[in-house]
C-alpha cells in the first residue's frame, strides 16, 4: 500500500497531528457527569453505582446530558477535516441501485428496491407473468414519516394473497405496530394493532394471523422489564381487545420468548417457547380439528428445535438436541416426541442451516464460515451439491412447495450481493441482478488465516485488504468482532466495509468462540464462565495482525456492536495497550444489571447473571466493562456510539460507560459518546442516518491514527 516516499511524509504529518490531538484532547471540555450514592448489595460485596440516574431515559436531567455530551462530540467530530470527504464517499459509493430476490403470492411477484440513497427498501410489484418493468410500488416506508425514521418490518400475506399485514417500527424501537391492508386496493381495512414485540405474523388460511406480544410495561416503554411473552390469534374484522390468546399468560406457561408458526398446508400450528435466547420448548396444534390440545414435542430447553416442513402428519424437524451441528429429522405428529425420532439428514461435521423449496430441502452448511449447499428430496436422498458462483456466503434457497425456480443470493466480502435464479429440478444457477456498483472486487483479496488463542484453540479469520499490501505495520485497521448468542460472521460485502478498504485500510474478522460458526459446542466454549474464552481469542487476533505487521497498536482499532460492544469494552479495559481507537456500539457494558431491562434476563444463557452466585457475581464483575475502568490508565481513542430509542440494550449501558471513561482517563486520547436520536438498537435505520455515523465512526478512527488527509491521499503523496 505504501510507496517509499510514504513513511517520511507520514512520520512528519503523523508527529504534527498528533501533538494537535494531545493539545485537542487535553482541552476537550467534558461535561462534567453528576455522581449518586447508590450502592448495590451482592453476596455481602458492596458496589457503587454513581452513574445509576442515567438509567432513566424519561426524565429531563438525563435529556440535558445526552444534549450536553453530543456537543462536546459533534464539536470534536466537526474539527475532523476529511470527515465530509469520507461522507461524499459514502454517499457516492451507496448510491447505486439494489434490488431482492422476487417471490410469488397470490396473483403477483414481489420484490424490494431501494434506488440508491433512499432511506427504506421499498416494496414493488407487478402482475405474475407480465415484464417486471411495470412494477408498481406497493409499501413506501419512505412515506410513512419525514425523516425517515419509520421503517417497514415483517410483511405477510394470507394464502390467497389477497390480505396482507405488516409490522412498522418507530424511531427504531423494538416494539411494532401492525396494520392490515386489501393488497388489491392497497386500504388499510382495520384498527392498527399495537404493542406487538419480537414477533412473527403467522396466517392461518385467509382467516386471520397469529402474532406474539407483551403487556404493557409499567414505567419506561423503552426500558421497563418484559418478561411475560404471549402469542395471541388476530380474526380479521374483529378489534384487537377481541384475539384469542393462544398460549402464555399463566405462571404454568411463562416464557420470555413465544412465538408461533403455521405449516404450508395450513394443517399445524406450532409453538417454540423459551426463557432466554438459546433453547426452547416445542408445541404442536392441529388446526385441522376444532378444539384440538397442543400437543408438546419437547417439554425442555435443551436444545433449539423447530418444525420446519410437514407432509401430512410426517413431521421434518431441525434440531440441535444430541446433536450440536444440528440435523434433520423425521416423525409422525400422532406421537413426536424425541424418542420416535428418526434421523433424514444427519448431523455431520460441519454447521447445518437448513431451508425447503420446490420440492427440496437445501442443507446449507458452514464450512469454516463459508457456505456449501446440498440439495435432498424428501426422502432423504442427496440430489447434487449446488455448484456455487465463488467461495463465500450463499442465502436463501427458499421457495413454495409448488415452485420450479428459487432465487439466493451470494456475497463475501470482496463481492457485493449478487441474485442468481436456481433451477430446483436442473440444479442449474444463472445471474438475476448483479448491483452496478463502483467498486472493483478485482482490486481486493480476502485470505483466511488460523491463528492460535491463549489455551491453545485455532481460531478462524478472514483478512480483507486491497492487493499489494504492504505489510509493514503502517495500516490502518479495523478487527470486528461479535462472539456470542450462536451467531455466525460468514463473509458479507458491506458498503462501509468497501470505503474503509479502497483508503488502504485493512477489514478483519475472527470467528470467536461464543458464536455459531462450529456448532453448538462452539457456542457453549463462549458463555457464562468461560466468557473470557471469547476477550482472549479477540485479543489474539489482535496480536496475530500486529506480529505479522497487518499493522501495529497504533494503527489498529477494535469494532463490535450489541454483544460485539461487550467484546470491545472488556478488551479495551484488559489490554488498552493493544489498540489506539476502540469503537464499541450500541453495547452490553454493564454486566450486574444488563438482565433488569427490557428482554435482557433472556440473555442468561451466554451471560449468567449476578444474583445466579457469589461465583457467577464476582465473574461478572472481573469482566464487565463498566466495573473495570481504572483510574489512572491511558485507554485508547474512544467513540462509543448508541441510540435513544434503543430498547434492547438500552442506552445507560453506554452512558454509565462513557461517564467512567472520561472521569478516569489518564492519557490525552479522546472519550466520546456519539447518541442518535429517533434511533434504535440498528434495524431500520434510515440511509441518511447511517452515512453520516460512518462518516463520524471513520474519521474519528483515522484523526486519532494520526491522519490529517485521508490514507489514499497520503499514498499519493498528497500533503494537506
Amino acid at each position: 500500500m505504501k510507496k517509499s516516499i510514504i513513511p517520511i511524509l507520514l512520520i512528519v504529518l503523523i508527529t504534527a497531528c498528533n501533538e494537535d490531538k494531545k493539545q485537542q484532547s487535553s482541552t476537550l471540555n467534558y461535561h462534567k457527569t453528576k455522581k449518586v450514592d447508590t450502592v448495590d448489595t451482592y453476596f455481602g460485596v458492596e458496589v457503587a453505582d454513581p452513574y445509576r440516574w442515567l438509567e432513566d431515559d424519561r426524565s429531563e436531567e438525563t435529556e440535558k446530558w445526552v444534549e450536553a455530551q453530543n456537543k462536546v462530540t459533534y464539536g470534536y467530530l466537526d474539527d475532523i477535516p476529511f470527515r465530509e470527504e469520507l461522507k461524499e464517499r459514502l454517499s457516492t459509493l451507496w448510491n447505486y441501485e439494489k434490488v431482492g430476490a422476487p417471490y410469488k403470492e397470490g396473483d403477483y411477484t414481489y420484490f424490494y428496491k431501494n434506488d440508491g440513497l433512499q432511506n427504506q427498501y421499498v416494496l414493488y410489484r407487478y402482475k405474475t407473468g407480465d415484464d417486471p418493468d411495470t412494477a408498481e410500488i406497493f409499501l413506501d416506508p419512505n412515506t410513512f414519516s419525514e425523516d425517515g425514521t419509520i421503517s417497514l418490518g415483517g410483511v405477510s400475506y394470507s394464502e390467497d394473497g389477497k390480505t396482507v399485514a405488516y409490522s412498522i417500527s418507530e424511531g427504531g424501537s423494538d416494539w411494532r405496530k401492525v396494520l392490515v391492508m386489501n393488497a388489491e386496493t392497497k386500504e388499510i381495512i382495520e384498527d392498527t394493532l399495537v404493542d406487538i414485540k419480537f414477533s412473527g405474523l403467522a396466517w392461518r388460511g385467509n382467516e386471520g394471523f397469529y402474532y406474539s406480544s407483551y403487556d404493557k410495561p409499567e414505567g419506561s416503554e423503552l426500558s421497563a422489564k418484559t418478561d411475560q411473552h404471549k402469542l395471541y390469534f388476530h380474526t380479521l374484522g374483529t378489534s384487537q381487545e377481541e384475539d384469542e390468546l393462544i398460549f402464555g399468560g399463566t405462571e404454568a406457561e411463562k416464557h420470555r420468548y413465544v412465538n408461533g408458526g403455521v405449516t404450508e398446508d395450513n394443517k399445524y400450528l406450532f409453538v417454540t417457547a423459551s426463557v432466554s435466547t438459546s433453547g426452547n420448548k416445542l408445541f404442536l396444534k392441529d388446526l385441522t380439528k376444532p378444539n384440538s390440545k397442543f400437543i408438546t414435542i419437547l417439554d425442555h430447553t435443551d436444545s433449539d428445535s423447530y418444525i420446519m416442513e410437514n407432509e401430512g402428519a410426517k413431521l421434518y424437524i431441525v434440531t440441535n438436541l444430541n446433536a450440536p451441528n444440528k440435523k434433520i429429522v423425521t416423525v409422525d405428529a400422532s406421537n413426536p416426541t424425541p424418542e420416535n425420532w428418526k434421523d433424514f439428514i444427519p448431523e455431520t461435521e460441519n454447521v447445518l442451516n437448513p431451508s425447503k423449496g420446490g420440492g427440496s430441502f437445501f442443507a446449507n452448511y458452514m464450512v469454516d464460515a463459508v457456505s456449501k449447499v446440498l440439495q435432498y428430496d424428501y426422502d432423504g436422498n442427496l440430489i447434487r451439491e449446488v455448484d456455487l458462483p465463488g467461495v463465500g456466503s450463499a442465502g436463501g434457497f427458499g421457495t413454495k412447495k409448488e415452485e420450479t425456480h428459487l432465487y439466493y443470493s451470494f456475497t463475501n466480502y470482496v463481492t457485493p450481493g449478487s441474485i442468481y435464479k436456481y433451477d430446483i429440478a436442473e440444479g442449474t444457477s444463472e445471474l438475476y441482478r448483479k448491483p452496478q456498483i463502483d467498486f472493483n472486487p478485482e482490486d481486493y483479496e480476502s485470505k483466511q488465516v488460523f491463528y492460535t488463542s491463549k489455551d491453545g484453540t485455532k481460531i478462524p479469520m478472514i483478512i480483507t485488504h486491497k492487493k499489494g499490501l504492504e505489510l509493514d505495520g503502517n495500516n490502518p485497521t479495523i478487527l470486528y468482532g461479535y462472539g456470542g448468542f450462536n451467531i455466525s460472521l460468514t463473509p458479507n460485502f458491506s458498503i462501509t466495509n468497501a470505503v474503509w478498504m479502497e483508503q488502504g485500510g485493512v477489514y478483519a474478522v475472527p470467528n470467536l468462540r461464543g458464536g455459531g460458526e462450529y456448532g453448538k459446542d462452539w457456542h457453549n466454549a463462549g458463555i457464562k464462565m468461560k466468557k473470557q474464552n471469547v476477550f482472549d481469542d479477540f485479543i489474539a487476533a489482535a496480536e496475530y495482525l500486529i506480529e505479522n505487521k497487518y499493522t501495529s497498536k497504533d494503527y489498529l482499532a477494535i469494532r463490535g456492536g450489541s454483544n460485539g460492544g461487550l467484546l470491545v469494552g472488556a478488551t479495551m479495559t484488559q489490554r488498552p495497550d493493544l489498540m489506539k481507537v476502540a469503537l464499541p456500539a450500541v453495547g452490553v457494558l454493564d454486566m450486574l444489571r444488563y438482565h433488569t431491562f427490557t428482554a435482557g434476563a433472556g440473555w442468561a444463557y451466554d451471560y449468567g447473571t449476578a444474583e445466579d452466585s457469589k461465583e457467577m457475581f464476582e465473574y461478572l464483575k472481573g469482566y464487565s466493562p463498566l466495573h473495570n475502568v481504572e483510574e489512572g490508565v491511558e485507554y485508547p481513542a474512544t467513540l462509543i456510539t448508541t441510540a435513544d430509542h434503543d430498547d434492547r440494550v438500552v442506552p445507560a449501558h453506554s452512558f454509565k460507560f462513557a461517564a467512567e471513561l472520561q472521569e478516569k482517563q489518564s492519557g490525552s486520547n479522546p472519550v466520546l459518546i456519539r447518541i442518535e436520536t429517533d434511533a434504535g438498537h440498528g434495524a431500520g435505520t434510515p440511509v441518511s442516518k447511517t452515512i453520516e455515523q460512518y462518516a463520524d465512526i471513520y474519521g474519528f478512527t483515522l484523526y486519532n491514527m494520526g491522519y490529517e488527509v485521508l490514507p489514499e491521499k497520503v499514498n499519493q503523496g498528497v500533503k494537506e
